[in-house]
């Protein structure tokens, strides 16, 4: 280390600083006031529930959530999937569940984290239509759904309001798993 420049030092331990500040920065844009997990209620024609944000284990797909809520993105979206003990899907706002972009443009990639699984009901996922493929859609597990780890994008949990995400789940469906009467995301509110 004796052949390095006497500055080399402190300009490797100013790039270090530099890159802390900006991580806590970034850290504390995605938290909330209180400095949890930031949320997103969505206020529906069944009710509210409530997402906490799995910021730290898929952050670009967090973010995607979190700035398409607060631009209106969802608003007046209908919920257009539904499958009895498996998932509630929407975020499409054509309805067709062909629909949706990311405000990274059409799609982006995945983040899969081997931690994060479907193990029960409340799980926040990408809807996908193959391996980086995510747009808007997402889906609520229903029940485990082990089939669809290390497929699709796991980024929060319902935290409050499961009660509305079960009634969603037993909903009259046609043979496509549409809902026979529309439910809507009628605005999302983002706790920063």
């Amino acid at each position: 280390f004796s052949d390095l420049p006497e500055s080399r030092p402190n300009h490797f331990l100013s790039n270090v600083l530099e890159a802390q500040v900006v991580s806590l920065s970034l850290s504390k844009m995605w938290a909330s006031s209180e400095g949890g997990a930031p949320e997103v209620t969505l206020e529906t024609s069944m009710g509210s529930f409530t997402v906490e944000m799995y910021y730290k284990h898929a952050p670009r797909t967090c973010r995607n959530f979190i700035e398409l809520s607060r631009r209106g993105y969802y608003d007046n979206v209908k919920f257009h999937r539904i499958i009895k003990d498996f998932i509630v899907q929407g975020g499409d706002p054509t309805g067709t569940g062909r629909g949706g972009e990311s405000i990274y443009g059409l799609k982006f990639e995945d983040e899969i984290n081997p931690k994060l699984k479907h193990t029960g009901a409340g799980i926040l996922s990408m809807a996908n239509a193959g391996p980086n493929t995510n747009g808007s859609q997402f889906f609520i597990t229903l029940a485990p759904a082990q089939s669809l780890d290390g497929k699709h994008t796991i980024f929060g949990r319902v935290c409050r309001g499961m009660e509305i995400i079960k009634r969603l789940g037993s909903l009259q469906t046609d043979n496509t798993d549409r809902p026979i009467h529309d439910v809507k995301i009628l605005r999302t509110v983002v706790k920063d």
